[in-house]
């Protein structure tokens, strides 16, 4: 059977193609999207080519599905039943799971398969590998077209706040307030994070920073970050910076700005650049204590449940993120080529589809 899906059909280039659907395996689900939302990581993929050449692949890691066939073997869900997907669907029984990073198993970033080297999720079928560990039940009276931010802004943005450790009482600076970097605000928010500078210069963005937690705004355009904020925290700096936008010189300002003791969180996909600069003084000659923890979002099933209890619990609303709506699936790639133009008000494009 013939499905159709829109492509990278090399760097720089994306279009629609038809190829064989899927074929569902044992473990396996089948789905078709009902909701999907195109990344700033698909931009990268294609424009940018870092991730390398790919040929005719199918882009897109931001679903929620409609289960359409499962395989024998699995016991959780049937055929009708609406999901949520993570970007990051890893295997389950790898070395590197059980060592507790699911998200690189079988190989580094190897739970990232939708769009790196796998048939993403803009397409009329898409397939799920471990069916029973990697969807979660989207929750009755759930608003899909919300609950589709989980399945990577927001799994992505509260990571880097975990990598950081954030604790009571932190202060806070999240470089890139974009949808991942709003994220990083509210994770670092709910984590107990005092101060929470957010480095951005949009005011949609600087505004539903504000709704999420910041504290203040830090705007790029009026000056020196790192100047910034230790002017603002009297020139100690602070006790934990996350990194959502940038480049691989971002870190060089992070580590400027960041206490002695202190961590960075980072979650940026780093699309162009051979080396991450760190300034050899400010991070204490090697020895200042201030760590670099730099990682993909966990994925699976446990984790979308997780993000989900906040949004029925009122504590997290995804809603936020989401300024231009689209219907249908022809309009995938109008949402993709938005995402690339990026104007002054767009955070996040999603795109509903009905069948």
């Amino acid at each position: 059977m013939k499905m159709k899906g829109l492509a990278m059909l090399g760097i720089g280039k994306i279009g629609w193609i038809e190829k064989e659907a899927p074929q569902c395996g044992p473990l396996d689900a089948l789905l078709r999207p009902i909701v999907v939302a195109p990344c700033t990581s698909d931009i990268h993929t294609v424009w940018e080519g870092a991730i390398g050449e790919r040929t005719d692949m199918i882009l897109g890691h931001e679903t929620i599905g409609e289960v359409m066939e499962v395989g024998e073997l699995v016991r959780n869900f049937k055929k009708g039943d609406k999901v949520i997907v993570p970007a990051i669907t890893p295997d389950w029984g790898s070395i590197n799971a059980q060592r507790g990073f699911p998200m690189h198993s079988g190989e580094a970033l190897g739970g990232w398969k939708f769009s790196n080297f796998k048939d993403g999720v803009f397409a009329e079928l898409f397939h799920v590998n471990e069916a029973d560990a990697n969807l979660a039940l989207l929750p009755e009276g759930m608003d899909p077209v919300s609950a589709v931010m989980l399945t990577d802004m927001t799994t992505t943005g509260f990571h880097a706040a975990e990598l950081a450790d954030v604790k009571l009482g932190d202060t806070v600076c999240v470089i890139g307030i974009g949808p991942v970097g709003l994220n990083c605000v509210a994770g670092a928010n709910l984590m107990g994070a005092s101060h929470i500078f957010g480095v951005g210069s949009r005011p949609d963005c600087s505004r539903i920073a504000r709704e999420y937690g910041a504290t203040e705004i830090i705007n790029y355009k009026q000056g020196d970050i790192v100047a910034q904020v230790l002017a603002k925290t009297k020139g100690i700096g602070v006790d934990k910076v996350l990194i959502a936008g940038g480049d691989v010189d971002t870190f060089a300002q992070a580590i400027k700005m960041l206490k002695p003791g202190g961590a960075i969180g980072s979650v940026n996909y780093l699309g162009s650049g051979e080396f991450v600069k760190i300034p050899r003084v400010e991070w204490g000659v090697g020895m200042g204590h201030k760590a670099i923890n730099a990682g993909l979002t966990p994925g699976g099933r446990n984790r979308m449940e997780k993000l989900a209890s906040l949004v029925q619990t009122g504590k997290y609303d995804p809603s936020k993120l989401i300024t231009h709506r689209f219907e249908g699936f022809e309009k995938i790639e109008e949402a993709l080529l938005l995402m690339k133009d990026k104007p002054s008000n767009l955070i996040k494009p999603v795109v509903a589809i009905k069948w």
